[in-house]
């Protein structure tokens, strides 16, 4: 180095070579994502993070040459190595991302791009901080993988992952082609946004699965929301833009602590009082009329802080995020609009995950319980809801954060169970509205079963029938629970809130695991 050389010039120097890998100074490479109407990887942190937050790290990092797969010089042909690290700042909460840059190769993952986001999760994990990643692109780079020497290394990034699940928040944004890689980091999530008609996911794109099995399909016929979000529940929400998956974003972080030590992120509130007259209109107290669940919901939530998640998959089971007198909680409810709130293996995954991301976080669960029972019939078994129910009973069976049931209506058979009806799961308090039936089954389906022989006996089966059914609904309601001490105590709907609030404010946020010194339980997957 020439003597004359001075710690400004050095500064200056590399002050200007960090200048060419900005937005500014890669005109054709933002031409390129204009036209395709996305924006860059860095436009879109300063559209996510609180002006003037954000910290990167990694910027001046380029593959070799040789690794991009292009001549050199690497730097400009490969910016940050097509993913932009940091650190910043969500509503003045201090969170890590990464944002894949689809101008590099198409967001290919290529080896130091991978080691950035092992970085990102290794900061995250080590200072407790959530992990936002911004995902559009490819999976690995292909022009440097398909090489022993480097590929048979594998890396810790799932691993690390799996560290991260239940320790931090975990947000997928997917704003574009999210085919392999970034699907394969989605799922380790636990919030997945979609824009509908521009985002995928899959386990692979159009391209290999066309010269793996023949299909030929398009991007969003085989991996957009519509079958991602909507059919199949891989993602959570589908929004319109990527601005809403911004607030979608800020707004789930908003009911989470920045890890599960972290104190809840309560918020100030007026005092809880009644919920509006209104509520009493809401639910009929006929099993046979359908009502919309989420009304209920709205209105016992503090206003405006109901978040529902997985709304457009498994309806019949709802599951949201929301505030009561200012303090976070989960809300698992059935939903007598889609299928009548009867519980199918959809609405099980649904659940049993919601559950377990409640626990990790330290978020007591209120279950709003008006279920009729588990799906039956060989749709049933060919969905393996005989496995997959059992997820749900298992969650609740390992969850440490506080719980309250409310039968609202319906509460029969196994689907009382799997909604910690009564005494099933130590709820902190179970409770029922006066228009709850709670009873093993549906009473017309228990008289045909257990009682066809007597009243088909009878010199009028049909007015025997009738009768009968009629004597066992006397045995049902909320009251006869109460007698028989099943449920704590019968409520005024108008009371839910404080209700709720009274028993939140006086118990501990995690009770002690009950379970034997096993190592670990075996989840039924």
């Amino acid at each position: 180095m020439p003597n004359d050389v001075t710690m400004r010039d050095l500064i200056d120097g590399i002050e200007a070579v960090r200048a060419t890998l900005m937005d500014d100074a890669r005109e054709p490479a933002m031409a390129r994502l204009a036209k395709r109407g996305s924006l860059s990887a860095r436009s879109r942190l300063d559209r996510l993070l609180d002006p003037g937050s954000f910290n990167e790290i990694g910027a001046l990092v380029a593959a070799e040459d040789g690794d991009s797969g292009a001549a050199p010089p690497a730097r400009t042909l490969s910016p940050a190595d097509g993913v932009v690290v940091g650190t910043g700042l969500i509503d003045g909460r201090p969170v890590v991302v990464f944002s894949q840059d689809f101008a590099v190769f198409g967001g290919s993952i290529g080896r130091l791009g991978s080691a950035k986001i092992q970085r990102a999760l290794q900061l995250a994990i080590t200072r407790g901080l959530p992990l936002v990643m911004i995902l559009d692109g490819g999976g690995h780079r292909i022009q440097d993988g398909q090489d022993a020497r480097h590929f048979a290394n594998a890396n810790a990034t799932f691993h690390n992952f799996a560290r991260a699940s239940g320790w931090v928040p975990m947000v997928a944004l997917m704003l574009g082609a999210g085919f392999a890689g970034p699907t394969n980091y989605a799922g380790m999530a636990d919030l997945v946004v979609m824009v509908r008609g521009r985002s995928t996911m899959g386990i692979a794109g159009p391209a290999l699965v066309k010269a793996a099995t023949g299909e030929d399909l398009d991007s969003q016929a085989l991996g957009g929301a519509d079958i991602q979000v909507d059919r199949q529940g891989l993602a959570d929400l589908g929004v319109a833009s990527e601005d809403e998956a911004f607030d979608a974003a800020r707004r789930f972080l908003s009911y989470l602590p920045g890890n599960a030590r972290a104190c809840a992120m309560l918020r100030d509130h007026p005092p809880v009082g009644r919920i509006d007259d209104a509520v009493l209109d809401l639910v009929p107290v006929s099993t046979r009329k359908a009502y919309d669940v989420r009304k209920v919901l709205r209105l016992v939530a503090d206003d405006g802080s109901y978040f529902e998640l997985k709304p457009t998959f498994a309806a019949n089971m709802v599951t949201a995020l929301a505030r009561i007198g200012g303090r976070p909680v989960g809300i698992l409810a059935n939903q007598p609009q889609r299928l009548g709130g009867m519980i199918n293996a959809d609405a099980c995954d649904k659940g049993a995950h919601f559950i377990a991301l409640c626990d990790a976080f330290g978020l007591p669960i209120v279950s709003f319980i008006d279920v009729p029972g588990f799906s039956i019939g060989s749709s049933a078994e060919r969905s393996t809801l005989g496995r997959r129910s059992a997820k749900l009973v298992y969650e609740w069976g390992h969850a440490t954060v506080p719980r309250v049931s409310i039968v609202v209506r319906k509460g029969y058979g196994l689907g009382y169970f799997a909604m910690c009806g009564g005494r099933s799961f130590a709820a902190d308090a179970c409770f029922a509205w006066p228009s709850a039936e709670i009873c093993a089954m549906s009473i017309e389906g228990a008289i045909d079963v257990a009682f066809r022989k007597e009243y088909l006996a009878a010199p009028d089966p049909m007015k025997r029938r009738q009768e009968m059914i009629d004597e066992t609904r006397t045995k049902i309601g909320a009251l006869r629970g109460a007698e028989g001490f099943g449920i704590d105590d019968i409520i005024d709907p108008r009371d839910t809130r404080l209700r709720l609030a009274e028993v939140f404010a006086g118990t501990l946020p995690r009770r002690p695991m009950d379970h034997p010194p096993k190592y670990r339980s075996i989840a039924p997957i």
